[in-house]
């Protein structure tokens, strides 16, 4: 291989942060929320890779705020506990034993985790979950099941599985005026002061909403949605969501990964975006180059 000229590196990383200028002062004092979690979430580079971009938003003056998942963290720790457990259409029941289990990796363990990576990268991060400040208050997820045998409908209880009911941003305002970095856990009160394991990417859309944020970013282990061929659909609207997952283009696990985002982009977010979290600096990629890293979803 040839060897590059004297001084050919530092060109090529002065011309990509010239080409980037425009891109940081287009969300400068923007509130960007990421949904972190997946395969990047336990590859350590890409961990490592993950907090510098969140330090370096903050340092040129976005506002970046994590939330961050950990089925797979939760599903290990239940396994050591000996502690069963069973999903329903992609959500875990969860009695008090795991909903302590749930708390205890989300809060503790992965919250802790995250923040230490921030921290070591030069930033300033704080670890919170949606208990904090009342910040985050749940209710209980109603979910129903058809028996395919007598075609009665019945109500599942999934225990403390709950969902958003509302969302107060008090906390999260007073740290965009400051040089911390909220990193949040998706566990919630509920009205009777019980405690509720919320869906990542729920409480994430949540949160956007609520701060009114730029962007919403959705690191996946897939580069994104994708048409009938294989081919990533850069740019989608609400409607043409709903007419992908009517025809069955969208299916699966996929569909309340866009529903989440469409509901976002309807409560008041600019645009979310679904990009594959496996990819070395996957949100600079999305915020600060012309050609994205993923699926934006925007208004129509």
């Amino acid at each position: 291989m040839a060897e590059l000229p004297a001084g050919y590196s530092e060109l090529l990383t002065a011309t990509t942060l010239s080409e980037a200028l425009p891109f940081m002062r287009k969300y400068a004092g923007a509130t960007i929320v990421i949904k972190y979690g997946g395969h990047a979430m336990g590859d350590r580079t890409l961990a490592d890779e993950f907090a510098r971009d969140i330090v370096l938003m903050k340092q040129v003056g976005i506002n970046p705020v994590v939330v961050h998942g950990g089925g797979p963290q939760i599903k290990e720790m239940m396994g050591r506990l000996r502690i069963q457990s069973e999903f329903v259409n992609g959500l875990r029941v969860t009695d008090e034993a795991t909903m302590e289990v749930v708390e205890m990796v989300l809060s503790g363990r992965i919250n802790k985790e995250i923040v230490a990576a921030i921290n070591r990268a030069g930033g300033g991060a704080v670890g919170l979950s949606g208990r904090d400040c009342d910040m985050v208050r749940g209710r209980k997820v109603k979910m129903k099941q058809r028996d395919p045998d007598s075609n009665i409908e019945r109500e599942l209880d999934m225990g403390f599985v709950g969902e958003p009911e509302s969302v107060n941003p008090h906390v999260l305002d007073v740290l965009a005026r400051s040089d911390l970095i909220p990193v949040i856990a998706p566990i919630a009160y509920g009205d009777g002061g019980e405690t509720y394991n919320i869906n990542a990417d729920t409480f994430a859309g949540a949160v956007a909403a609520a701060l009114g944020a730029r962007r919403l970013l959705m690191l996946t282990d897939v580069k994104g949605v994708l048409s009938k061929d294989g081919e990533l659909m850069t740019n989608l609207s609400p409607e043409a969501v709903a007419t992908m997952i009517a025809d069955g283009t969208v299916s699966g696990g996929m569909i309340p990964k866009v529903q989440t985002c469409v509901d976002a982009v309807t409560g008041g977010v600019d645009a979310a975006v679904i990009l594959d979290g496996r990819v070395s600096h996957a949100v600079l990629l999305e915020l600060f180059t012309s050609v994205g890293a993923g699926t934006l979803i925007g208004k129509s």
